[in-house]
């Protein structure tokens, strides 16, 4: 393929991934503003408890294959019909396992009987969603990802227009539940009736084993990375109860849309286009350089502004009802940036096939967490009359300091594999993080002389990029300029 052609593909990707997540995020920002206004926090605590087992299962549904399906340079008919019906198989067994179990995963949380009917119901998502994967992996490995954005945003919208009437009649957590349900359900919908393909009817041992090496490496990595992502939801709903843990399932579901929303977007945009550069070293090392600062220039402003402005955003959109939260989401946001960048190292590792190297990085970096869990975990039930969530601050501070440490450790292990050098990974970064850094210290300094939360939010999260953006261009960004260069269609 033509490097011009290689190009035009890769930016389209890019477009309508970034597009898909911008609107995902506008429709679920909505929705999530006023649920947040109308439910209680024991509704989000409700959905938090659920939310833990539902991560597991739905990794176990994927089983990594669908990453093995984007690295693979030629899947064939055969393979994508196969990875299909091996996760609604596996899919159906999930659901039936956690319906009978629905009574135990109630006796976790306090004994609350209330968990039986929704996480029974929840648990659904898990078929529908299954039923989904191939179809978008599809269009992803074409670099052909419209039909995904519109699919996502039109399931968004059927599921906050239900979430939304039903919490407005009092059906409580059951909203949040229906609104999971209703929008997997139509963007399946639409992901099938868009397209013509059809898969055969088999399910090939022969398949699935030559998706095994890359497939179970992805699988031990995610299962890991979701064991320490919902840990913390489990340990917080067990031994503090499900009020904290709504405040804090509040705090992680608006600092998740950021993190798992650019992962998503580097993940679908870059493991087709890295995968097609496995055998020439200094292209490939060349194309991480260039993700590295795109990547740098994107995540340091977005989740510096939103780390240093997070007060007056949750009192213009909640009020003062969330407040215990803010803290909460502040810590995660760091954690956050630790988490992209891991991630983005990953797929660097999974595009060469290196899927066992994921699994030591991940048993390191999951280490770090445990001993982080051991040291905070006695202090997780501390509370405040200023702060109800005191505990938990601390316990999510050792996991910040476990993530910097799975940051450092992926570094070596991503650049030494990618023909390149730890040195030049931190090269990149660093001018877009320093200069992010300063421009939010500055505002942290100045924010409150404006006192309206809307105001202040707004004034200085515009004054910031514009700063920012001022300041790159000043410094001959070529990242930069590249971007508003695609932007003008020139």
């Amino acid at each position: 393929m033509k490097e011009s052609d290689m190009k035009r593909r890769v930016a389209g990707t890019l477009k309508w991934n970034v597009l898909d997540k911008i609107a995902t995020q506008v429709l679920y920002g909505v929705t999530g503003i006023i649920l947040a206004r109308v439910l209680d926090q024991e509704a989000f605590g409700l959905i938090g408890a659920i939310l833990v087992f539902q991560s597991f299962a739905t990794l176990f549904i994927d089983s990594g294959f669908s990453y093995a399906l984007l690295q693979r340079r030629r899947p064939t008919d055969d393979d994508y019909s196969t990875i299909l019906w091996f996760n609604i198989l596996i899919a159906t067994i999930s659901y039936l396992i956690l319906f009978i179990a629905a009574p135990w995963i109630a006796s976790l949380f306090g004994g609350d009987d209330r968990l039986i009917p929704l996480s029974r119901v929840m648990f659904i998502t898990f078929i529908l969603n299954a039923a989904a994967i191939v179809q978008s992996n599809r269009r992803m490995k074409r670099m052909d990802v419209r039909m995904i954005t519109i699919s996502n945003s039109v399931g968004l919208i059927a599921g906050s227009v239900a979430g939304i009437y039903m919490a407005l009649t009092g059906w409580g957590a059951w909203a949040l539940v229906w609104q999971a349900v209703i929008n997997a359900g139509m963007k399946t919908l639409l992901l099938w009736t868009s397209d013509s393909w059809r898969p055969r009817f088999m399910l090939s041992v022969k398949v699935l084993r030559s998706f095994f090496r890359v497939g179970s490496g992805v699988m031990g990595t995610s299962f890991l990375n979701v064991l320490f992502q919902n840990i913390y939801s489990f340990f917080i709903g067990h031994s503090v109860g499900l009020v904290p843990l709504g405040y804090y399932t509040q705090a992680d579901k608006w600092s998740k849309m950021g993190v798992a929303s650019l992962s998503a977007v580097f993940t679908q945009s870059f493991i087709p286009l890295l995968s097609e550069f496995q055998d020439e070293p200094e292209k490939y090392s060349a194309t991480t350089s260039r993700i590295n600062r795109l990547a740098s220039y994107l995540v340091f402003p977005l989740f510096g502004l939103l780390i240093v402005l997070a007060t007056p955003i949750f009192h213009a959109l909640f009020g003062p009802k969330w407040d215990a939260s803010i803290i909460l989401f502040q810590l995660l946001l760091v954690r956050g940036i630790f988490t992209i960048l891991v991630t983005l190292y990953h797929n660097y590792v999974l595009s060469l096939g290196r899927s066992r190297l994921m699994i030591v990085s991940e048993i390191i970096r999951d280490g770090a967490a445990l001993v982080a869990i051991a040291v905070t975990l006695p202090w997780i039930a501390l509370s405040t009359p200023e702060s109800p969530v005191e505990g938990v601050v601390i316990f999510l501070w050792g996991q910040v300091i476990a993530s910097a440490i799975a940051w450092a450790v992926m570094l070596v292990i991503a650049a030494r594999v990618s023909w390149s050098s730890p040195w030049r990974y931190i090269s990149d970064i660093l001018p877009y993080a320093s200069l992010s850094l300063l421009i939010c210290t500055s505002i942290a300094i100045f924010r409150d002389v404006v006192a309206n939360p809307w105001l202040q939010a707004s004034i200085f999260g515009i004054a910031g990029m514009a700063v920012y953006m001022g300041a790159c261009h000043m410094l001959g960004s070529a990242i930069q300029r590249e971007a508003i260069n695609h932007i003008m269609h020139r």
